[in-house]
């Protein structure tokens, strides 16, 4: 049985205004000194807290009815976060109580939809970062209302996160649910995530790009709400993401449900998304996405970026409903092979006041990222060996004019229809289908 420390026996008030920060510092530092164990936050108690730097063998737990409280003072915050570690292993943090990030008091509204960060403020800091940590657990907590990225592990191996709630707030930009970053054998299971940025992001980001390629992943049995996106692959793609499954996930009132976006040097290959039911919407413009319930994209970031391969990708099994259609993209010489999309239902009907009838290709710099285009039930463009099979696409009862065919391609050599199905939204102005 492991030891447990109580941080209130190292001076920890639980008052939610005196800094408890030093307190839980030195209940780790000891835990880890004995040779590990658990150190307590207590239940009932609010704990103000700056940085705090996990240590090998130990496990933080917050206790039901227990709240880790983050400080607003950026002095609080040496390296930008409120749980760090670096190196460490056989690490968790558990618990039922809550990681409290007052996200909101960092931001301000400039316009009803979307919050700015609040004017003088220089910093919001990001809850859980990890970085090069192995044998690592996080489990049962709740997060609230993150100012910035919820949990960042960077270069984790053997990582597993399992019933974590995140609900952040979906006017506040940048305050993604988890994003595994250059991370191997990882497991995300049974989380409920409502996110103002992306819920669930697998990347490869520049600066951590030596610490190797993404790999071996799974993530499943997740509810996700997103103003972003809601399972995404991209778009910082430096190192090789490979060996990604995707399933048993629902997804409800998401600006996109599934993305890949390969914008860098980094190969994407070997994904799978099966067993999941997709529901979107447009929000408002300054958020990235369309409505479309999957999204796959191969475009330069830069006029001079080397782009890597996007490849040997899978989606079965998925019920969409939502403002617009499958988009799939690339840019001329893009190298998108071996897509296949089988036994997916497309259901597009109009419900928001958003303006739609545009393609989204953002982040991109210096060149058109979004530009008036028909929507179709399936979007296809300089992509090689598609495959449609058992695809259905449904138009509903409200049809703006910009609303197309069923299936649009271009420049698709290799394009496989098996049990293809989809009328046009108007059949008197558009064909079912258009094909060059």
């Amino acid at each position: 049985m492991q030891t447990a420390y109580s941080i209130v026996d190292f001076g920890a008030t639980g008052d939610g205004r005196t800094s408890d920060t030093a307190a839980i510092q030195r209940a780790i530092d000891i835990c880890a000194a004995k040779g590990g164990g658990v150190v307590q936050l207590p239940a009932g108690g609010t704990y103000l807290s700056g940085q705090i730097t996990l240590a090998d063998h130990v496990n933080l737990h917050i206790e039901g009815d227990a709240t880790l409280l983050a400080s607003l003072r950026a002095d609080d915050f040496r390296d930008g976060m409120l749980i760090h570690a670096t190196g460490a292993t056989n690490i968790a943090i558990t618990g039922t109580g809550t990681i409290e990030g007052r996200g909101v008091e960092f931001m301000e509204g400039d316009d009803r939809y979307i919050y700015r960060v609040r004017r003088g403020v220089t910093f919001r800091p990001r809850l859980i970062h990890l970085t090069a940590c192995t044998n690592v657990t996080l489990r049962d907590f709740t997060i609230h209302d993150s100012p910035s990225w919820a949990i960042h592990p960077i270069g984790c191996v053997d990582l597993l996160i399992h019933g974590v709630r995140i609900l952040n707030d979906l006017k506040i930009p940048n305050c993604d649910g988890i994003d595994p970053d250059d991370c191997r054998n990882v497991r995300i299971s049974d989380c409920y995530i409502r996110s103002g940025d992306d819920c669930i992001v697998i990347k490869s980001t520049e600066p951590h790009q030596t610490l190797g390629p993404c790999e071996n992943i799974t993530v499943t049995g997740c509810t996700l709400t997103s103003t972003s996106t809601a399972l995404k692959i991209g778009t910082e793609t430096w190192q090789p993401i490979r060996n990604i499954i995707f399933s048993g996930c629902i997804i409800k009132d998401s600006n996109r449900g599934l993305s890949i976006q390969l914008r860098d040097q980094g190969d994407i290959e070997n994904i799978v998304f099966s067993d999941m039911i997709v529901g979107t919407r447009l929000f408002y413009e300054s958020w990235w996405g369309k409505s479309e319930p999957i999204h796959i994209s191969a475009v330069h970031r830069t006029p001079g970026t080397r782009l890597g391969r996007l490849r040997h990708i899978r989606f079965s099994n998925v019920l969409s409903t939502g403002e617009a259609g499958v988009y799939i993209t690339g840019d001329p010489g893009a190298r998108i092979t071996d897509i296949v999309l089988d036994s997916v239902r497309v259901e597009i009907d109009k419900t928001s006041k958003w303006p739609g009838g545009l393609h989204d290709r953002r982040p991109l710099e210096d060149a058109e990222h979004l530009y008036p285009h028909r929507t179709a039930g399936v979007y296809i463009d300089h992509a090689r060996d598609v495959t449609l099979r058992d695809v259905d696409v449904v138009w509903g009862d409200n049809r703006p004019g910009y609303y197309g065919p069923a299936l649009e391609c271009h420049s698709a050599p290799g394009l496989r229809l098996q049990g293809f199905t989809g009328e046009s939204a108007h059949p008197a102005a558009t064909p079912a289908q258009i094909i060059d």
